[in-house]
């Protein structure tokens, strides 16, 4: 009978301890920061109150998550799946299921985003502006999980908990893939991302239409006054029109991109072949930030305003 210690002739009612494998060479790895951007939190947030009763699992984990024991994700619409290493040969094999959002929400929702320029902008350049949540509550949904009965997870664990720490693994790593690509949220809510960017992009085309107005029949309007120039003011407008007042001294500023690094990349997606960790994003965002900062410093420089570079500068 194995997986059981045998004690003085009886079987132990404990199960038999066991090293856990070794993280595979595929496991996601999430960093020390759990939820670097909003929508991310507002996941990380969620999954703890729903999980309040079983905090130890939540900080086991946790570990798993940091450790990379969560491999083969794959979001679908309605449904999460992974496989979480843990003591046993074989992974434990994690689901994780939430509603799909219903056409009509959808289409409310798109509605509702594309009346603000700033949403449409934000979520063109990859990120998700916040109180994007209020288009969808405006729809009678939710785009987040709201209550724990939103989230419904299977693990083939013999852990009666719920989440056990195999599931709260696959959950904190959702959430920093969330951090990384915020469509994968409405992805998982039952809208891929081109979808919702197409459908945003025709309701904002359709509202700035400008409407066409009939043509009336031209007004009859008296011949225009000829502008003249008594003689004798002749001399002071000649002498007024040889010296004009100074004009105002024009200033420019040159802020830093309020944007956040790599969000165009981000809004592209990796390219054909590419499957390493980390993204192609985020291996040439600092670079890019350097680059837009040089520029940004030149543009000073040639407007006269090098003193304004910031200390130790390039």
């Amino acid at each position: 009978m194995s997986g059981f210690r045998r004690r003085r002739g009886s079987w132990s009612v404990y199960p038999e301890y066991r090293p856990k494998e070794p993280p595979p060479e595929s496991g996601i790895k999430v960093g020390k920061k759990l939820g670097s951007t909003w929508w991310g939190r507002r996941w990380i947030e969620a999954l703890e109150a729903f999980s309040s009763d079983f905090t130890s699992r939540l900080g086991r984990g946790k570990t798993y998550a940091r450790a990379g024991r969560v491999h083969d994700l794959a979001v679908s619409p309605g449904a999460v799946t992974a496989c979480v290493t843990g003591s046993r040969p074989s992974p434990y094999k994690v689901k994780i299921r939430i509603d799909e959002l219903s056409s009509g929400a959808w289409s409310k929702a798109i509605a509702a985003m594309a009346q603000s320029a700033a949403f449409s902008a934000r979520l063109l350049a990859g990120e998700m502006p916040e109180g994007v949540d209020e288009a969808f509550r405006g729809t009678g949904e939710a785009l987040f999980p709201s209550a724990s009965g939103d989230l419904a997870s299977e693990c083939s664990c013999p852990d009666w908990a719920n989440p056990c720490k195999h599931v709260s693994a696959l959950l904190y790593v959702l959430g920093e893939a969330f951090d990384r690509d915020p469509f994968l949220l409405f992805e998982l809510r039952g809208r891929a991302k081109q979808s919702v960017l197409d459908a945003l992009r025709s309701a904002r085309s359709s509202s700035s239409e400008t409407p066409r107005v009939p043509k009336r029949a031209p007004r009859r309007t008296a011949p225009p006054r000829t502008a003249s120039v008594k003689l004798s003011d002749a001399a002071a407008y000649e002498k007024s029109a040889s010296s004009p007042a100074a004009l105002a001294e024009m200033r420019f500023r040159f802020d830093a991109p309020a944007a956040a690094s790599g969000a165009v990349l981000r809004q592209l997606g990796p390219p054909p072949g590419w499957s390493k960790a980390p993204s192609l994003a985020e291996r040439i965002a600092p670079a890019l930030a350097k680059a837009a900062e040089l520029a940004r410093r030149l543009a000073l420089a040639n407007s006269g305003e090098a003193g304004e570079r910031e200390p130790g500068g390039a």
